[in-house]
């Protein structure tokens, strides 16, 4: 799916889930403070689970894992340091403001007066102290090419490419429809045999069972286990990669399913613009997952002993709900960045995307108003392992109207990468393009806020995003006379090199990855973010 949500399990990904060390490039031309990349590294010991609970904070050269050094930026660079408060927007399918680890981070609206059933700032938006909730009480929706099929066929060459990838992702959610029940099925054979819901690895060598099919999924779930890592537990996980694989059946390319009716407007009229409502995580709680896991990342709270921590601390968490289960409408995402830049927000975070974007001059306004504001946008690359160079492989919303030139310079496009410096340091299932994505960082096993008091490793550019915009709000917060293009410039401009060739996306043949390429093709920097040398940067720059 294009959508960009955290990506989820199938059977090859357990098999392609180990990384390699490589030798490491040295960066050509920063200054002599910025961490650079050495000529060679390699993980001395497997990660330890601390580790691997706050990769992203660690520092390639003290850590040999390539995170942001953000743990380095707060010891060496901020101590004694007070930077001022920034709202960070975020663009999602809403946040658990209740989360424990997230308390003191959250936005309050000043000009509202809770529970009042009065629009007391006349925005059109009663009781929006937290924020606000466009989808209202709908959770899941159609992909936008399965709206487009539904309105039927007009001649266009959109309606044609449209259904051609529906045609295609309809085959695909069929026969993963089969994997994930031949999965579940293995699942449950163990569970029965073992007599229990949850289980690991070492329990299997007590299945002593002749039964045939009982050894078969012992012998499967043993090479699960062995390649899927620590972090794996069968029954979330292969519930989850259910849970995907039926949604899109069932609601994501389900031309009968209508998920905007219960919402009450018309998406197709920008001008019916105040509905939804104030509840920030929507009528499910445990919907919130993506965007609770997108605040986490950025604002949980640091150094408290709960979950993982935040890149940012001086922060406020601004909670727009608009990114449903399926594809956004343009429509709400305009209005939701707009919402975002009125209320204050200077960073915001957008981890959602689409292949198709009927009303993209929406959006483009509303990317316009947010950089005459001075506001940055952060955005997901996407999850398809795509050259989203390929006008084939548009990833919507863009600050390019023809896929080349930008018309704004206040949004910047994040892939993912790994804690496995090396040629496979890039996720495979990131998108990538050196005209149109801007600079890596990480985004697979990251450990975060999801609803009800609770923690996960997710993946995904999604979860790459929010790593690079805490990074922005960390700048934005020290250094506040800085604009949005020149904090994007920062971010770009400071990073640490990958190393010389890399792999980008996915092979046609289940299990393997492409050749090795320059690692130029990866993106406008072919760097990495990095929180130390981008405040080294934001400190000299702030003194021109």
């Amino acid at each position: 799916m294009n959508h960009i949500k955290p990506l989820k399990l199938s059977a090859f990904a357990f098999l392609v889930l180990a990384g390699c060390n490589a030798t490491m490039q040295a960066q050509a031309s920063a200054p002599k403070e910025f961490i650079k990349a050495p000529l060679a590294v390699v993980k001395k010991a497997p990660v330890s689970e601390n580790e691997l609970k706050r990769w992203s904070h660690l520092d390639l050269i003290k850590d040999s894992i390539p995170g942001m050094s953000v743990d380095r930026a707060y010891a060496e660079l901020l101590q004694g340091k007070k930077g001022q408060k920034v709202i960070v927007g975020i663009v999602d399918s809403g946040v658990d403001i209740e989360h424990e680890d997230l308390q003191g981070m959250i936005w309050t609206n000043p000009k509202e007066i809770p529970g009042n059933g009065i629009d007391d700032d006349k925005n059109g938006f009663i009781d929006d102290v937290h924020g606000w909730n466009f989808l209202g009480n709908a959770v899941h929706e159609n992909l936008e090419m399965t709206r487009v099929v539904k309105k039927g066929d007009d001649g266009s060459a959109q309606y044609k490419e449209a259904l051609a990838q529906y045609t295609e992702k309809y085959e695909e959610a069929l026969k993963d429809k089969q994997q994930v029940d031949f999965l579940l099925d293995v699942h449950n054979t163990i569970k029965k045999e073992l007599n229990k819901t949850t289980y690991k690895i070492e329990d299997l060598s007590s299945i002593t069972s002749a039964d045939p099919n009982v050894l078969r999924s012992k012998a499967i779930m043993t090479q699960i286990f062995t390649n899927a890592g620590p972090t794996f537990d069968p029954e979330a996980d292969f519930g989850e990669y259910k849970d995907q694989v039926y949604d899109q059946i069932d609601y994501n390319l389900n031309k009968d399913f209508d998920g905007r009716k219960i919402v009450g407007d018309n998406p197709n009229d920008i001008k019916d613009n105040h509905y939804g409502n104030n509840i920030v995580f929507g009528p499910d709680k445990e919907k919130a997952l993506h965007g609770t896991h997108v605040a986490g990342i950025i604002a949980q709270i640091r150094g408290n002993n709960l979950g993982g921590d935040g890149v940012a601390t001086n922060v406020e968490i601004l909670t727009v709900r608009a990114v449903p289960d399926g594809d956004e409408y343009d429509k709400d995402i305009a209005l939701a960045i707009r919402y975002a830049v009125d209320n204050g927000a200077k960073v915001i975070n957008g981890s959602f995307g689409k292949s198709f974007s009927p009303q993209k001059q929406w959006v483009y306004d509303a990317l316009a108003y947010a950089a005459k504001k001075d506001v940055l946008i952060v955005h997901a690359a996407g999850n398809d392992g795509y050259n989203i160079d390929e006008t084939k492989n548009i990833n919507y919303p863009n600050d390019s109207k023809d896929n080349v030139k930008e018309f704004t310079d206040n949004v910047i496009t994040i892939g993912a990468i790994n804690k496995s410096y090396g040629e496979n340091v890039i996720a495979p299932f990131s998108n990538f393009g050196k005209i149109n994505v801007d600079v890596f960082a990480p985004g697979e096993e990251i450990y975060a806020t999801v609803p009800n008091n609770k923690y996960k490793y997710l993946q995904g550019t999604s979860m790459a995003s929010p790593n690079a915009a805490g990074v922005a709000a960390l700048i934005r917060s020290y250094y506040p006379k800085l604009k949005a293009a020149q904090v994007k410039k920062i971010l770009m401009d400071s990073g640490v090199a990958l190393p010389s060739k890399v792999v980008l996306g996915t092979s046609e043949n289940p299990g393997e990855r492409p050749p090795a390429v320059s690692s130029e093709e990866s993106s406008k920097t072919a760097k990495m973010v990095n929180a130390y040398n981008a405040l080294l940067m934001a400190e000299k720059m702030s003194k021109k």
